[in-house]
């Protein structure tokens, strides 16, 4: 069987183990041109939260009852798309289950010997890009400049920080 992880019902405050639900489905089965992916880390990030309601916002609320998403990293088991391999491992916006197929179009290689898989769900995926882009392409800061972020102590603020320092320092 394969567990997946829907959104039972929207959180009033704090969510609870009960606005979850762990569901066993059959396992997937690849078809020509497709990958079988394994689960690895799945990342939760504060977005999430406002998925989880149903009011408006820059991405659709998840649905009840339905299988929730977010950054995963995954391995590749099986595969019949000539560009990936089983044992290659990818990452992508992707279902919170177990096992799920893919054709490969919606995901990115990732090398486990570069950096520690966690790692493309954080400094090396949305919370790194979003840090060196926006510092990069939105803030354009100049030699001299003093860089100054709001809610710093949050992920993509401390990484902005961090590539700050790095620039001032180089």
């Amino acid at each position: 069987m394969n567990k997946t992880i829907t959104l039972n019902s929207r959180p009033v405050g704090k969510p609870q183990l009960s606005d979850f639900k762990f569901v066993d489905e059959e396992m997937p089965v690849i078809k020509e041109g497709e990958i079988l992916l394994k689960t690895k880390f799945v990342s939760v990030d504060p977005y999430l939260r406002g998925r989880m309601s149903d009011t408006p916002s820059y991405v659709p609320p998840f649905e009840l009852q339905k299988v929730m998403s977010s950054g995963v990293v995954a391995e590749v088991v099986e595969s019949k798309n000539e560009k990936y391999k089983a044992g290659e491992f990818v990452t992508g916006a992707l279902d919170w289950k177990e096992f799920q197929t893919s054709t490969g179009n919606n995901v990115l290689k990732v090398d486990a010997q570069t950096a520690p898989l966690s790692n493309y769900l954080g400094v090396l995926g949305m919370t790194g890009l979003t840090a060196y882009f926006g510092l990069t392409e939105i803030g354009k800061p100049k030699a001299g400049e003093t860089i100054v972020v709001s809610g710093a102590a949050g992920a993509v603020g401390s990484v902005v920080g961090q590539i700050a320092k790095i620039w001032a320092a180089g």
